[in-house]
């Protein structure tokens, strides 16, 4: 009797079967950014990292919704976008941009 083999989906950003090159790297972009923005807005002494990762995340990450091409990186985009957003709100909140440097 003919068994059928289950493998787990893959995983990948690509679901129309084009490469999109540009696309995924400010996805990878924008989740190294927004990720760094939320996590080191615990701590109130890294406001200047978490403040300007978490610009430079809102920016990548809307700009990567700009030219997005699949559901899949709109996803991902919009997940770290919010990371981002919300380290860069917390970081303005602990001191901001420039807090401390004058």
């Amino acid at each position: 009797m003919a068994q059928t083999i289950r493998r787990f989906p893959q995983i990948t950003l690509n679901t129309d079967g084009h490469r999109h090159p540009r696309e995924n790297t400010l996805v990878g972009l924008t989740a190294v950014l927004g990720l760094t923005a939320f996590f080191s807005s615990f701590f109130s002494d890294l406001h200047l990292l978490s403040s300007w990762t978490g610009l430079f995340g809102i920016i990548t990450g809307l700009w990567g919704q700009f030219v997005s091409v699949t559901t899949a990186e709109r996803f991902v985009l919009m997940i770290t976008l919010g990371a981002a957003a919300i380290g860069f709100y917390l970081g303005m909140a602990h001191g901001g941009l420039f807090g401390g440097l004058w």
